[in-house]
């Protein structure tokens, strides 16, 4: 497993991915249907507030002052936590992370861990590494369950489990919940209050017996030390209180200076993911307190390429989210070809940016990802922190095409040019060269016009794929210059 995993094993390129799963017509009903209920219901839950635009300007505001000051917030926060009684762990990268989790574990003499949903676990493949060790790991969470006992990857941010139908929840649970613990009652139907229902009964005996939990968190308070997991189900509350021991697992860049930044926060979150007004529950913890919740607690602070992600001017945005998932909601790609084809645990368009940085773009996905764009924008129309999602997948682009200086691993290194893009480059150079130079400019419109009329509908080669849903815009009869100067700037234009 490598230093920077990020939750999916070695995958193919993105349209290679996304191909198979465009033509599944049931993960395409799921989706849509799936993504289509939450943007409608988020939409109405955005419009009942007055002052969104101004909370999301604010949440942005916050985002980049703490990553502007990441390093005095962060020792912040380690002495806050420190004095409220937990134990603080630095985590370099995913490796790291699950050697101090796994040993961590291992000391409480415990051989399971029941977990509450956690994206940055997922990224460093921390349940993988568990088992290895003899551990086993619970999720808590039902989508996370599905997933799971389905031997599955999640597929959605806030949904993991959004590419199941009823139908094939329940034929996972009657088929494995009895390989895990308490099996799904007899006759079982895919009515959601029975699967719901099925997974309680399954999960409690858990809850009951297990001495350590293992979290992430939404959000981190640096002026006091606390921690903050906002959910629906009411998982994560039992996985934070009951066990003796408490290990959680997060980024550095959920850090929040104050109380009052995490308010704003409080109010965008919701909207953006469930669509409601406020968490059904929202659980909060700093440190520890004698006899209540767990006696211990350990907090790994993950970077996993975040610091190199910071050094980015441009790419740097990407840590500005909340993981809200109504950038993959609205995305007509993410529609059509599931988060799988990703091959990131940060599916749609957040992950499209987010995992060519955490993860360097050497490979054929990370290459691949920031091409799995439309670049339509209603991923930043959405965003609750207003990352300009589209203009971090063009920058990632051209560094894919051109290579250039990166920071890697705390190091300034050099990318090379990824192969198969010597045609761009050579194209995009082409151009540069001939805007640069209007004599050469203008002879080509001239050319260009005059010879419309054996101009191919579409594209040769390589580019036939493009015309391939697409016409060849029409040239104008004579370029725009050239009709200036006749029409005297369109005064002389024959009526």
């Amino acid at each position: 497993m490598s230093g920077t995993f990020v939750g999916m094993p070695a995958f193919p390129a993105f349209p290679v991915a996304a191909h198979e799963a465009v033509n599944n017509r049931t993960l395409r009903g799921n989706l849509r249907h799936a993504t289509h209920t939450i943007r409608a219901k988020r939409a109405k839950a955005v419009a009942e507030l007055s002052d969104w635009d101004a909370l999301r300007e604010a949440g942005k505001q916050i985002k980049d002052h703490t990553l502007r000051h990441l390093d005095r917030y962060l020792v912040q926060l380690e002495e806050s936590v420190t004095a409220a009684g937990g134990t603080v762990h630095w985590a370099a990268d995913a490796d790291e992370a699950n050697r101090i989790v796994t040993r961590l574990v291992q000391e409480t003499g415990e051989s399971e861990v029941v977990k509450v949903k956690s994206m940055a676990t997922q990224e460093i493949g921390l349940n993988e590494a568990l088992e290895e060790a003899g551990i086993r790991a619970y999720e808590t969470d039902l989508a996370e369950l599905i997933v799971q006992l389905g031997k599955d990857r999640p597929s959605h941010i806030l949904v993991p489990a959004i590419h199941r139908n009823r139908g094939e929840i329940r034929e996972i649970f009657a088929r494995e919940m009895s390989e895990w613990g308490r099996p799904a009652p007899d006759g079982l139907t895919d009515t959601p209050a029975e699967l719901a229902e099925a997974a309680r009964l399954h999960l409690r005996e858990k809850f009951l017996r297990a001495k350590v939990g293992v979290s992430g968190a939404n959000f981190m308070v640096a002026e006091t030390g606390t921690l903050v997991v906002v959910e629906s189900e009411g998982n994560g509350r039992m996985c934070l209180t009951l066990p003796e021991t408490l290990i959680s697992v997060v980024g550095i860049e959920k850090i929040v200076p104050t109380w009052q930044d995490l308010e704003v926060f409080l109010q965008t979150l919701p909207r953006s993911s469930t669509a409601e007004r406020m968490n059904p529950y929202t659980s909060t913890w700093t440190g520890t307190t004698d006899g209540d919740g767990p006696r211990t607690f350990h907090l790994v602070l993950l970077d996993n390429g975040r610091t190199d992600t910071l050094a980015d001017e441009v790419g740097r945005q990407a840590l500005r989210c909340i993981r809200c998932s109504a950038c993959l909601n609205v995305c007509p790609v993410y529609e059509r070809a599931g988060g799988h084809a990703y091959g990131s645990v940060y599916p749609g368009p957040i992950g499209a940016i987010l995992s060519p940085q955490l993860r360097g773009t050497a490979s054929e996905i990370d290459a691949s990802l920031p091409y799995a764009s439309s670049l339509c924008g209603a991923c930043y129309e959405v965003c609750p922190v207003a990352i300009d999602i589209p203009e971090v997948l063009v920058h990632l682009r051209e560094r894919v095409v051109e290579g250039g200086p990166v920071t890697r691993e705390g190091n300034k290194v050099v990318l090379q040019p990824a192969k198969g893009h010597a045609a761009e480059r050579a194209a995009m150079r082409a151009t540069r060269w001939t805007f640069t130079h209007p004599g050469a400019l203008r002879t080509g419109q001239r050319l260009a016009s005059r010879t419309r009329r054996f101009h191919p509908r579409t594209l040769p080669g390589p580019g036939r794929a493009w015309t391939g849903t697409r016409d060849l815009p029409v040239v104008p009869a004579e370029p725009f210059r050239d009709w200036w100067q006749r029409t005297n700037g369109g005064k002389g234009e024959t009526k």
